[in-house]
């Protein structure tokens, strides 16, 4: 019989470890709006599972973010892949540990969206740097963003942020916003009316991945501001505004891969407008 529920009334690691007691084999399948995900048991031990372009552990603490969605677990269904060799316990606290981490990171790096470039007050003088370090300064170009190096490297977007961290700390990088990927050139044809009807239903992605959270205020102070600048006649540097605004509270709260997510839905509703 599967098991199925809500991920805000059970957090995920909780939901992992009730099913693993029983030493059961079978496949979590979570979906959070258009994101989904899957984690594969084997006498209740996690072996594989993939979300967001992820495998294996990665793909493990990309879930364990999630705070809303809906899981079903359904028994006997065998791996399709072993991926993952540590344990359960090691893995759940691995998660635990990124989680917090990255509450750190993101005072400084607000989105995987930014791109790196070097800082105009650095020389380079005198500064040794890391084999890690080296990797991600060799791909400083100043266009491609913090994700594009990751993909470069071969490395997920949490290993390249805490290695950016560190060369922004030394004052070697600075961040730059980029919104090239994002269709804004059509919202600039519109008038004021449609403009605040596009801020709205991008404001109503943002609810939804943010739901159940403390960041409800802040996201109403978003669309306030970006109406009164659409009223002024600013209206595609307002919805660039509260594109930022909120893309910024949702990787603070849950992650790059997450606000990777909410950029691919705002993507959608302009190309829709």
């Amino acid at each position: 019989m599967a098991f199925q529920g809500s991920l805000r009334e059970l957090p995920l690691p909780d939901i992992i470890q009730l099913v693993a007691v029983s030493g059961k084999t079978g496949v979590f399948q979570l979906r959070n709006g258009a994101q989904s995900g899957k984690i594969y048991l084997e006498k209740g031990q996690i072996v594989h599972a993939d979300a967001a372009g992820l495998t294996g552990e990665q793909a493990v603490y990309e879930l364990a973010r999630w705070l809303q969605g809906e899981f079903v677990f359904t028994p006997g269904t065998e791996p399709e892949a072993r991926t993952i060799e540590k344990s359960n316990t090691n893995l759940l606290m691995e998660a635990a540990r990124q989680i917090d981490e990255w509450r750190i990171l993101s005072k400084k790096i607000e989105s995987t969206r930014m791109v790196p470039v070097f800082a105009t007050q650095s020389s380079g003088t005198g500064v040794s740097f890391s084999p890690s370090e080296w990797a991600v300064i060799t791909r400083v170009d100043e266009r491609r963003n913090i994700e594009e190096i990751a993909v470069a490297l071969g490395l997920g977007a949490f290993d390249v942020c805490k290695v950016v961290y560190g060369l922004l700390t030394s004052g070697v990088l600075a961040l730059r916003d980029d919104l090239r990927s994002l269709p804004f050139e059509r919202v600039a044809r519109l008038d004021a009316e449609a403009q605040a009807r596009v801020a709205d239903q991008v404001h109503r992605v943002a609810q939804q991945l943010l739901a159940g959270g403390d960041r409800g205020e802040e996201l109403e102070g978003a669309l306030r501001l970006a109406r009164a600048e659409i009223g002024s006649g600013r209206g595609l540097d307002a919805l660039q505004g509260l594109v930022r605004a909120e893309e910024k509270l949702i990787s603070s709260a849950h992650g790059p891969n997450q606000a990777k997510a909410y950029l691919e839905r705002v993507t959608q509703v302009l190309q829709a407008s």
